[in-house]
């Protein structure tokens, strides 16, 4: 997924909620077609296998093992893989960019000025270690001064820092052409609910560690009593992530829409004055959907039955954990002692400059990725990935056409939805207007950062009660991602991702379909998958199935929830088949899909090439080698952990060793027969598209 410092408690919240709910990410992929014009290649890298392992019984290790042994885990990452080389080269790259621009003078107001001087701020940690907790001082002081609950509505109306819930404008997801606000759950640190109410004991020593880190930060503020600030904390955290929805919970969208007037907002959740609230915000409306009531309901019950006190002190908290990363040295490091190595287990924070480029990436993206793509990302890239494109689009929808056990009525549907799939690739058609953010280096960094959000909140919220604007973008070009978004039923790849070891143009089409292929079909199927399903082809929560195929349908993603509910991830630790069901389910459509594309593909060529073996391997198995080495990396066990928890992929090396003994292609190219560790039954594959 997309990983970066996010600068404030609205953006990471809302970046959150992107991830989460509105966007379905291949986390990190890389995408473009074949070049016929001269001599290919494999695109293998012979170094990357271990030859001591047998495939059959551990596919993963024998495509990846030398990998894992050329890249070790360096003390900065908690896994390092793939897709994540790509990403610091990337990275490299645009730091090369904004270094140029930060080392010269520019007009005040530019977009030069305004990349060079966030740059050049993030950078200056002796003038942070100098200015101290001064920063937001005046936001504390704000908090400290709201004397009677009845203050609280419009405090959290215009609270930039602090919040017992999130407000963000998205489609409406029945009438997907207009955007209204939506409502979210937040408030709880950790993020996922699991780590206040699970009572194994790797999560009991987190709670125990976060305490002691809430102390210690609160400390490091000049807060009297800090231990009982940590652990009221803890205590009203733990009430809002008890009423919170599950991350599979949260993967329900209908479960997760509720529209309903203000009126009817102020008899659900009373303890909140709702006009005041949005008076405050800065809007007006007479309609939202609430995402999940019984945690906002809890929040309302707790601003009325909690002492004032104590809820200040968990604004103060976040406020506190909001600014973290923009302060101090010894407050960041604080910050990193428990999220980097607690949870983690990393050693050392990445380098300060990736920091600073994360930050101007998070604030001033677009800008930085208009420069990105003039200078490595070539026009005619972007023609050949729309072919390459099409070509799988084409292939879904042979597939869909020859299943068996779906109605012709509901096939109708379905291949409308495909052919009516929007395209994106590499950068926006129109970029963003960064003229009214305000960047001023005489200012400190934490006061930049907080216009920087406030834009971006007021960015947001400008859509409030318009039409959908359909060429948005929900990932800036040097990204190293992609994404498929149901409420407006588009893929979206942008220009960091298109580029080696993902796609090797002097490679053959057994590397190339392996890798970006498989991507390409990846994010179609979501689509399709268990979410993605549930709306059409204009991106409104509709059914469009009939009675008889959503039951065929469900049946058979069940067999791969529970064949992932198998995998153990860590002693006693297994995976969260419902949790990661749909990235699971655009696995497997993305290898069907791309493995068919490519002996279409192939069938067009002289049987002497299409049978041809190169570096000791046919073209089928060079298919399945480049489609593991995209999940090649290294990770560590607190991070295995952290992720079965909170990230709705498979780890890496299940989405190789669980996805493939399910694709009966693989079995095919491999010999892999009934004495293999790996052998599913036929009759027990996944098999849906």
């Amino acid at each position: 997924m997309c990983i970066s410092n996010n600068f404030t408690n609205f953006a990471a919240v809302f970046k959150t909620i992107l991830m989460k709910k509105l966007i379905f990410t291949f986390a990190a992929i890389a995408l473009m077609t074949t070049a016929c014009t001269k001599q290919q290649t494999t695109g293998i890298d012979l170094s990357n296998l271990d030859t001591t392992a047998i495939p059959q019984n551990d596919f993963y290790q024998y495509a990846c093992g030398g990998w894992m042994v050329n890249n070790p885990l360096t003390p900065e990452y908690s896994r390092f893989g793939s897709f994540d080389k790509l990403g610091l080269q990337n990275l490299e790259q645009v730091n090369g960019l904004i270094q140029d621009i930060a080392s010269k003078k520019h007009q005040q107001g530019s977009i030069a000025q305004k990349i060079g001087d966030v740059y050049n701020l993030a950078m200056d940690t002796a003038r942070r270690d100098q200015e101290g907790i001064a920063p937001v001082q005046k936001t504390l002081d704000e908090i400290e001064g709201i004397a009677t609950r009845a203050e609280l509505s419009a405090a959290l109306g215009k609270a930039m820092d602090y919040q017992l819930w999130a407000m963000y404008v998205d489609a409406d997801a029945m009438n997907s052409s207009m955007n209204i606000m939506n409502e979210y759950q937040a408030g709880f640190s950790l993020g996922e609910k699991e780590y206040y109410i699970d009572e194994d004991a790797h999560t009991r020593s987190i709670r125990d560690a976060y305490v002691a880190y809430v102390e210690k930060m609160f400390g490091l503020f000049g807060f009297e009593n800090a231990a009982d600030k940590a652990q009221t904390v803890l205590r009203l955290e733990t009430r809002l992530a008890k009423a919170a929805y599950s991350n599979v919970e949260l993967r329900d969208p209908q479960a997760n829409y509720n529209k309903m007037s203000i009126a009817e907002l102020q008899g659900l959740v009373p303890q909140v004055d709702w006009k005041v609230y949005f008076s405050a915000l800065g809007v007006e409306l007479d309609s939202i959907s609430i995402g999940q009531i019984p945690h906002l309901q809890e929040a309302g019950r707790m601003l009325d039955e909690e002492p004032l006190e104590d809820l200040k002190t968990l604004f103060a908290w976040q406020v506190i954990e909001g600014a973290s990363s923009y302060l101090t040295t010894e407050i960041y490091m604080t910050s990193f002692d428990f999220y980097g190595k607690v949870l983690s287990g990393r050693e050392e924070p990445s380098p300060l400059w990736k920091r600073a480029v994360g930050i101007v990436n998070g604030t001033l993206g677009e800008a930085v990725g208009q420069m990105y793509v003039k200078k490595y990302f070539p026009e005619e890239n972007k023609e050949r990935m729309l072919a390459l494109v099409k070509n799988l689009q084409k292939a879904l929808g042979i597939r869909i056409e020859n299943l068996a056990w779906m109605s012709r009525e509901t096939k109708d549907k379905a291949l409308e939805k495909l052919n009516a799939m929007t395209i994106k690739i590499g950068y926006p058609d129109e970029w963003r207007d960064y003229s009214k953010l305000d960047i001023n280096a005489e200012d400190t960094y934490y006061a930049n950062l907080q216009r920087a959000a406030k834009f971006e909140q007021e960015y947001s919220l400008s859509f409030l009660g318009k039409p959908v604007d359909k060429k948005k973008w929900y990932m800036t070009p040097q990204t190293v991602n992609a994404y498929y978004n149901p409420s407006s039923n588009e893929i979206c790849f942008p220009a960091g991702i298109l580029q080696y070891p993902f796609f090797d143009m002097s490679a053959d089409d057994a590397f190339n379909y392996g890798a970006i292929g498989v991507v390409i079909g990846h994010e179609m199927t979501h689509g399709f998958d268990d979410q993605g399903c549930q709306f059409d082809k204009d991106g409104n929560m509709v059914n469009w199935w009939t009675s008889e195929d959503k039951a065929a349908f469900d049946k058979r993603t069940k067999v791969m929830e529970e064949a992932f509910n198998r995998i153990e991830v860590a002693p006693g630790v297994h995976a969260n088949g419902a949790f990661t069901l749909g990235e699971n389910i655009a696995d497997h459509g993305g290898l069907q899909v791309s493995y068919l594309a490519f002996t279409l593909n192939e069938e067009a060529k002289a049987e002497k090439d299409r049978l041809q073996t190169r570096d000791g391997f046919t073209p089928a198995q060079r298919f399945f080698l480049a489609y593991a080495n995209v999940w090649a990396a290294n990770i560590r066990p607190e991070e295995i952990l952290q992720r079965t928890k909170s990230d709705p992929h498979s780890l890496g090396r299940w989405r190789v060793n669980g996805a493939l003994p399910q694709i009966n292609a693989w079995y095919d190219a491999w010999n892999v027969t009934e004495e293999s560790p790996m052998y599913i039954k036929p009759e027990d594959r996944v098999s849906i598209w």
